[in-house]
């Protein structure tokens, strides 16, 4: 059945941070939604985009040579291959685009920070 997705709602379900939740899947495509608060590890994404969109609060996409700071309704694409963390001062909440089954810690893998695959909320 098709239903709406409040995303207020769902973020409001989970106090995890640095763990993306599934909210739905398009095209072998899925929507994530994550809480963020400090400094997630560098790594890359061999053959997967990422695109971030700030849902609330001020998040950043460090990369080597510079970084990018983005406030509530900004979003970025992070293309594959190029080496990136993120961070966020204070609690921030993200929603995640990518293909279906991406590691969120992408080359690198870390007790801390590496998620499941196929969290949903």
């Amino acid at each position: 059945m098709i239903a709406k997705i409040n995303l207020d709602d769902r973020f409001a379900a989970f106090s995890e941070q640095w763990r993306p939740k599934t909210v739905a899947a398009l095209n072998g495509q899925e929507v994530k939604l994550v809480k963020v608060q400090g400094v997630f590890p560098w790594h890359h994404h061999e053959f997967e985009d990422e695109f971030f969109l700030v849902w609330k609060g001020r998040f950043r996409v460090e990369f080597r040579d510079h970084t990018m700071e983005l406030a509530a309704g900004e979003c970025v694409v992070v293309p594959r291959g190029v080496e990136h963390r993120t961070a966020a001062d204070e609690q921030a909440e993200v929603i995640i685009f990518e293909p279906a089954d991406v590691l969120n810690t992408g080359n690198v893998i870390d007790e801390t920070f590496t998620a499941p695959r196929g969290a949903t909320i």
